[in-house]
């Protein structure tokens, strides 16, 4: 399968968007800004760079929209695409001029006609099923940390082995597309490493906390820090241990649509989005680095 990503990067008042369309002069047509994975890039990080190349805009993801599948040249091709927007003023600076030698901004309808492709009008679509402005709060499970049997010593200072810190590295791009600024993290070293690349490279604290740990767990503090994560509008991290966050995830689920999922495991290094908006759950997306 060929895999590619991209978003409806939009601007203006949610009720009356207009949604930035590329036109490529190597096929004639106008599309939304997409491209294809290079080797070993997360998937996130795609969408990011391929907007970026196409439109000259550094933006923020919000929910993710139905995958878009089709055939190109006889193979089956999938592209991801998310709701994104520039924090800034949404003025497109332009493509590289090769792949890309226009940027317009027009409002849904007219951009459906516009569109060359029936399966980026469908995406259209979606883009009115749910708020176009969401809150991400963010479930994140440590990256790979090693044998514990083989450890020697206190689990919470067993630290990251190679492919964590790699996995962290990647991380540091990846949540870079929620541009979360509030850090919360069990203080085991595993949880803080996970995060730390992320924190570091945009200046952030992370804030440990011993109750999101393995071995200090409160659930009742644990709630607490999910609870203030919601209620504090803005893009959040809560970093901790396959053991615990189900229960995190199940709190979110009770407090915003009272139910449970049937799912809630990550992966090491895998995280979950939550996006929120005005006490409700809007979607619950899981990722794998």
């Amino acid at each position: 399968m060929i895999r590619a990503a991209g978003a409806v990067v939009w601007r203006g008042e949610e009720t009356d968007p207009e949604i930035a369309l590329v036109h490529r002069p190597a096929y004639d047509d106008w599309s939304l800004p997409k491209g294809k994975l290079r080797h070993g890039e997360h998937v996130i990080a795609a969408a990011l760079r391929e907007v970026r190349e196409e439109t000259g805009l550094r933006v923020v993801l919000g929910r993710a929209l139905p995958p878009v599948h089709y055939l190109k040249d006889g193979r089956l091709k999938r592209v991801d695409y998310w709701l994104a927007r520039d924090p800034g003023d949404g003025r497109a600076a332009g493509g590289d001029g090769e792949e890309v030698d226009e940027v317009v901004w027009l409002p849904i309808e007219e951009a459906a006609r516009r569109l060359t492709y029936d399966w980026d009008r469908r995406l259209l679509r979606a883009v009115g099923a749910a708020p176009l402005t969401t809150t991400p709060l963010i479930f994140l499970r440590h990256a790979l940390a090693g044998s514990r049997q083989e450890w020697q010593g206190d689990d919470d200072h067993r630290p990251l082995d190679e492919r964590g810190l790699a996995q962290a590295e990647v991380l540091a791009t990846v949540l870079g597309a929620y541009r979360p600024e509030r850090l919360v993290s069990s203080h085991s070293r595993r949880c803080t490493q996970t995060i730390g690349p992320y924190a570091e490279r945009h200046g952030l604290e992370v804030r440990g906390e011993k109750a999101l740990s393995e071995s200090g767990y409160d659930p009742r503090e644990a709630e607490r820090l999910v609870r203030d994560s919601l209620a504090a509008a803005e893009a959040a991290v809560l970093c901790s241990h396959g053991k615990v966050l189900p229960a995190l995830l199940g709190t979110a689920g009770e407090a915003l649509h009272r139910t449970r999922s049937a799912d809630l495991a990550l992966a090491k290094g895998g995280f979950a989005v939550l996006h929120h908006t005005a006490g409700r759950a809007v979607t619950l997306e899981r990722y794998v680095t």
